[in-house]
């Protein structure tokens, strides 16, 4: 698209990034199915891989259908430029790739998705990084944790599993003062209901497995950079400001500017970890994200139904969805999420562990899965699945515990849905 008129979130996301293919003028994006591009000449081929020139080389690196969905997440984002991967942890150890270095650490949120919290936990420890947990509500908490040796705040902008939402615009200035980019995952809001760049993020990752593809077909991920962090402030980030020996002595900051951290998340970060999002899977990601702000409507309109339904049912002792006037986060949410608090959050039952068990089992319409932001509705336990690795202390800060259920919402009719949640509580509770 020409850079002249502003246009709308709704047009973007079906024309951000895409063109008609120029050799064909095929109108939806070409998944180019290929490992390996064609030089013009030698000279041209040295270019591409000393980064004087944008191209095509290896499709491991770069790839034309993966790069229209860079581009357009990047746009609906905000921001400067965008690498995709393989899966949303992908993306996660991705973001932190160029800015930790044995013996550095991340402050992370205590409201993560179980896996994350285990990627951080544990997973990271053998390359020497670390990772220290924090209730990220807490602000003189999140200011003591960080020290010398930090390198970057992370948290999920809509949390899961309990859809809590996090101050993005405090952590973003305590981040700032302290010199650190904040990361914020996006997943579960997406840039529809919510813009972490706007409120002050540096980066923001995607399991674009999620509400992005919205239809449950194929894993992905996407780190997005704002563009806007000073990268050359300080020593701590040599990866992006000191040179590369790998290409020269060459500065990505100095160099590319906004767009460092994307280059070296393409030339470095793909390189070596080879986290590559194939271009079926960008395929039907675009094809999903093409209908995002119409999905993202109907979510959160049956949430907020079903929510409310489950608030005044007996058999339920608490629904944390945020978009409850009930919510301690229902103010918040209208600054940081203001079309809507997402269709993701917990609800915990009556009769503990055994009753959200039976309840899980008599569900019909809600899939019992691992997954969400699908156009189905789903259900888990995440006390005996995402989060059985916790300890039950972790599993209590996570939003976890036995006694809860995480649902997903779908934009099936809600009136079904509810009758649905209905017949299974009476199973639950016999």
């Amino acid at each position: 698209m020409s850079d002249g008129p502003t246009y709308g979130f709704d047009t973007l996301q079906i024309h951000a990034g895409a063109r008609p293919d120029p050799a064909t003028g095929a109108r939806q994006t070409p998944i180019y199915q290929t490992t390996a591009y064609v030089f013009r000449d030698a000279d041209h081929a040295a270019a591409l891989f000393n980064l004087q020139e944008v191209g095509y080389i290896y499709s491991r690196l770069t790839n034309p259908t993966v790069a229209v969905l860079q581009e357009r997440i990047a746009t609906l984002e905000g921001g400067a430029g965008a690498v995709c991967c393989s899966s949303g942890h992908a993306a996660q150890i991705m973001a932190l790739f160029p800015l930790m270095a044995p013996g550095k650490n991340v402050v992370v949120s205590t409201r993560l998705y179980g896996g994350t919290i285990t990627q951080m936990s544990q997973t990271i420890k053998r390359f020497g990084w670390s990772a220290t947990f924090v209730d990220t509500d807490d602000l003189d908490a999140v200011k003591a944790a960080i020290n010398d040796g930090t390198r970057a705040v992370f948290c999920e902008s809509i949390a899961n599993p309990g859809g809590y939402i996090s101050d993005i615009p405090a952590l973003a200035k305590i981040a700032d003062e302290a010199g650190l980019p904040l990361i914020v995952d996006n997943t579960s809001a997406t840039p529809y209901l919510c813009r972490p760049i706007e409120l002050g993020a540096t980066l923001v990752v995607h399991s674009t497995t999620k509400y992005l593809t919205g239809n449950g077909t194929v894993t992905g991920g996407a780190i997005v950079d704002s563009g806007r962090f000073d990268w050359s402030a300080s020593d701590k980030f040599p990866s992006l400001s000191a040179p590369e020996p790998a290409y020269h002595g060459l500065k990505f900051h100095e160099t590319f500017g906004p767009l460092a951290f994307t280059f070296h998340g393409i030339a470095v970060g793909l390189r070596d970890l080879g986290m590559t999002m194939n271009p079926q899977a960008a395929h039907y990601t675009l094809l999903g994200i093409e209908t995002l702000s119409l999905r993202m409507q109907r979510h959160v309109e049956n949430a907020e139904k079903l929510a409310k339904w489950l608030e005044q049912d007996d058999r339920i002792e608490q629904v944390t969805y945020a978009g409850l006037a009930s919510s301690p986060y229902a103010e918040r949410a209208k600054t940081i999420c203001p079309k809507g608090a997402g269709a993701l959050f917990t609800c915990a039952l009556k009769g503990g562990y055994d009753a959200c068990v039976k309840f899980v089992n008599a569900l019909e319409i809600f899939s019992h899965v691992a997954n969400l932001g699908d156009t189905r509705s789903l259900v888990i336990h995440s006390a005996s699945t995402t989060h059985r690795q916790l300890s039950p202390e972790q599993q209590e800060a996570a939003g976890a515990s036995p006694n809860v259920v995480r649902l997903s919402i779908g934009i099936e009719d809600a009136d079904d849905l509810i009758a649905d949640l209905d017949q299974a509580l009476a199973q639950a509770h016999g």
